[in-house]
């Protein structure tokens, strides 16, 4: 595949450098190609930072549970529930402006994108939807035990998305 043939590129983004050091891969080694105007064939897009966000249950790690005693089982702390989300929004616009910034440095435009859900799902998803010719995305370096636990995002996309995907490891 030439690089100049790429219409839209994805490079997911989240809080770890692998992701930042990707989109720097990404945007020292890919070229796109230039619109033209009025041929219908080429698709809008260019590059795409995604950035998939957990839903607050997720991210929290845990359900406040059970209150002892007699309490109800399941019990919906809206209060809970806000902070996580309003942390999360905080945490989502640092990581898009440090990848805005990345960008802005090698002057290159670029649309963000914002989804919820799990990572693995959501990127696969937008690709989907974008009908992207390439997706980027890093790579940590977890042990064999730690990936068979949490499961590798770059593998499973590996696996399931219709364009190419290149893995940008982790240098040492």
């Amino acid at each position: 595949m030439s690089t100049s043939n790429l219409g839209c590129v994805v490079v997911a983004v989240d809080v770890s450098e692998e992701s930042m050091n990707a989109l720097r891969w990404a945007l020292r080694n890919l070229r796109l190609r230039s619109p033209v105007d009025g041929d219908l064939s080429i698709k809008p897009g260019g590059f795409v930072i995604l950035h998939v966000q957990s839903p607050p249950s997720i991210a929290a790690g845990l359900n406040p549970g059970a209150i002892p005693f007699g309490g109800p089982t399941q019990v919906e702390v809206p209060a809970f529930t806000a902070a996580i989300e309003a942390h999360q929004r905080r945490i989502t616009e640092a990581v898009l402006a440090h990848a805005v910034q990345i960008c802005e440095e090698k002057n290159v435009a670029v649309n963000t994108e914002v989804v919820v859900g799990d990572p693995k799902e959501k990127i696969c998803e937008v690709i989907t939807n974008l009908n992207a010719d390439l997706l980027v995305i890093g790579c940590r370096a977890f042990g064999p035990i730690k990936r068979m636990f949490l499961g590798s995002v770059s593998n499973y996309c590996i696996n399931h998305v219709s364009c190419p995907v290149i893995v940008v490891k982790e240098t040492s």
